[in-house]
């Protein structure tokens, strides 16, 4: 009979897997890796979540690993925006390619009828080939001479998001930096070809994306996998690593896979205050959430919001407005837990603020 995990137990495993238990003293570069990338949609979101994980983290370190390209931002799991290493994105791109192109289908099937869409690959890579960056708007009205019926919008997403692996050059990204999105060919960028994708029916990408996946946000369900990449469950890959995992259940009886040595903390293991940026993959990471959040505030993440986790789950939001931290319960706090919050977000506010004085207020829940 299989080990049965509490929702304690799982929540105290992803805050180890996640580095939100303790501080870690990783660089950057390979908390990236361990992460198996962090969503960067929103391009400072992703300092805060290497700030809230990394002892003395420094947002010039991530400054230049991005110039360096050593990191780059690209769409890639669930069609979203993400900062990976540059190592991971060439591996994981060619194995993402058929997602890419049905999620953006889904959303312009109409208005890319009757497109061929090998054809209007190919006179993507024939424009972007010359490597000079272009914006999306750009790259459409580039081949709207063959396409004109589609709006520009279809044609520049399906491009950009599906068809050719591009990457947001710098200065987006770059800290306390707005700049618009200028994509070039991530093989360009990086001097590099993508990892060719092998034929075995076994899907050595996807087992690595299994053991990645575990290492990064274990014990999970292959549902949990699904929502955290957007691909199909990888089922072969699956079936071929079963014997290298172990299984437990949850308190539903799902099945939950995971890697043998990996952290699985004990449940009444402290867990301190966190900050959380937008879109973090602590909580977009899994079908089911329960561990971290609970449903009624489900979707929190999935609108933007940030959000603070009190004993490991999530209990406020927070926004930064007029030189204000502003944090909003969820639910009624005791003294203990408005001091531990109060603690924490003024040290996220000396980070924003680049250690200068910036107000904190806890709202009415």
């Amino acid at each position: 009979m299989k080990t049965r995990l509490s929702l304690r137990a799982l929540n105290r495993a992803t805050l180890a897997r996640q580095l939100l238990l303790d501080r870690t003293d990783l660089p950057p570069l390979d908390a990236v890796g361990h992460l198996c990338g962090l969503q960067a949609q929103e391009p400072q979101e992703p300092f805060i979540g290497l700030w809230t994980r990394l002892r003395a983290f420094d947002p010039a370190t991530l400054n230049d690993l991005l110039v360096d390209r050593q990191v780059v931002r690209t769409h890639l799991m669930r069609r979203t925006v993400h900062l990976v290493t540059a190592a991971d994105a060439l591996a994981w791109r060619p194995r993402h390619d058929a997602m890419l192109r049905q999620r953006v289908l889904a959303t312009y099937r109409k208005e890319l009828e009757g497109v061929d869409l090998d054809d209007l690959a190919k006179a993507g890579r024939t424009i972007m080939a010359d490597g000079a960056p272009r914006t999306m708007a750009e790259l459409a009205r580039a081949v709207a001479d063959r396409w004109p019926s589609p709006p520009p919008r279809a044609l520049g997403e399906m491009l950009v998001a599906a068809l050719l692996p591009t990457v947001q050059l710098p200065p987006r990204g770059i800290w306390r930096t707005r700049a618009g999105v200028r994509n070039t060919l991530l093989t360009s960028w990086l001097a590099k070809d993508l990892t060719p994708l092998p034929t075995d029916a076994k899907d050595p990408v996807g087992q690595t994306l299994v053991r990645r996946y575990l290492a990064a946000f274990g014990p999970a369900t292959t549902a949990d996998l699904r929502a955290w990449c957007g691909l199909s469950g990888l089922p072969a890959a699956i079936t071929a690593l079963r014997p290298e995992l172990i299984t437990f259940h949850d308190e539903n009886g799902r099945e939950l896979l995971d890697l043998p040595d990996a952290p699985r903390p004990d449940p009444d293991t402290p867990a301190p205050v966190r900050f959380l940026p937008a879109f973090d993959n602590a909580l977009l990471g899994y079908h089911d959430r329960t561990r971290i959040v609970d449903d009624a505030h489900r979707n929190l993440s999935v609108a933007g919001a940030r959000v603070v986790l009190l004993d490991g789950r999530v209990a406020a939001t927070w926004t930064t407005k007029n030189d204000t931290l502003t944090i909003t319960p969820l639910h009624p706090l005791t003294p203990q837990d408005r001091t531990a919050i109060t603690e924490e977000g003024q040290a996220l506010a000396s980070f924003l603020s680049d250690n200068t004085t910036t107000a904190l207020q806890i709202t009415t829940p």
